[in-house]
């Protein structure tokens, strides 16, 4: 089996930044062609790499580091007034856990999600072929968490199950629901089934200082950042 230390890797030619203006960004594919089990995918994860669809990735742009890989240890976090308000507004959700597939009751909501949240970006307009790809396509490690009201279906977060935790792939959610925070929630709920396994950590991703969007992230503490090669922790 292949060891992360020969690996092959693959660049992209410079394209423009999907989350900063005016910037163009170059991102680092692991071989597509080879095959990367378990290990080797929690090992990529633990240096900053990420997965959409069947791609493991990281970003490699020569004159920007902005993209900052962080994770949440589980164990020590700690809710702050704003989770106890999602957990306490959401308790009568029930969660199942479900293999990848596509539905058209996902499609649905898929879609208004994008359409709603991010109309200005570059999985707008969302597409089956999209979803498809990006979230059903990939890796045996990723499952479909259902969050439910009274049988309807209100959010969708998708995840991989590593040696070390679970990484967090992507959450779509019912935009009409804001009152109930459903995304904040399914983030808290992938930490308790972190701990629930025994695994040490969500992996929830970049996060970029300068990217509005991203600035959620922040406020799971302590949360973990990888900044040159190493995991750095940020407890306030």
């Amino acid at each position: 089996m292949t060891s992360l230390s020969e690996l092959r890797f693959f660049t992209t030619p410079p394209h423009d930044c999907s989350y900063l203006d005016g910037k163009q960004a170059i991102t680092l594919f692991a071989d597509p062609l080879t095959e990367i089990d378990k290990d080797l995918y929690s090992a990529l994860s633990a240096v900053g790499f990420r997965r959409s669809g069947s791609h493991i990735y990281r970003p490699y742009c020569q004159t920007c580091a902005a993209c900052i890989p962080v994770r949440i240890p589980v164990a020590q976090f700690t809710d702050k007034r704003k989770h106890r308000r999602a957990r306490k507004t959401n308790e009568a959700l029930t969660v199942t856990k479900h293999s990848p597939r596509f539905t058209e009751e996902y499609f649905s909501l898929y879609e208004k999600y994008i359409s709603e949240r991010h109309s200005d970006g570059d999985m707008y307009p969302a597409s089956r072929d999209q979803f498809q790809s990006f979230l059903v396509d990939g890796r045996a490690e990723a499952s479909f968490y259902e969050f439910r009201n009274s049988g309807q279906l209100l959010a969708v977060a998708v995840a991989d199950e590593l040696n070390d935790g679970l990484s967090a792939i992507y959450t779509f959610f019912d935009t009409d629901e804001q009152s109930r925070a459903l995304g904040v929630f399914s983030v808290l709920w992938l930490i308790g089934e972190a701990q629930a396994q025994n695994l040490e950590f969500l992996y929830l991703g970049y996060w970029i200082k300068q990217c509005q969007k991203m600035n959620y992230k922040m406020e799971y503490k302590p949360i973990e950042l990888y900044v040159n090669n190493s995991w750095v922790s940020i407890d306030a």
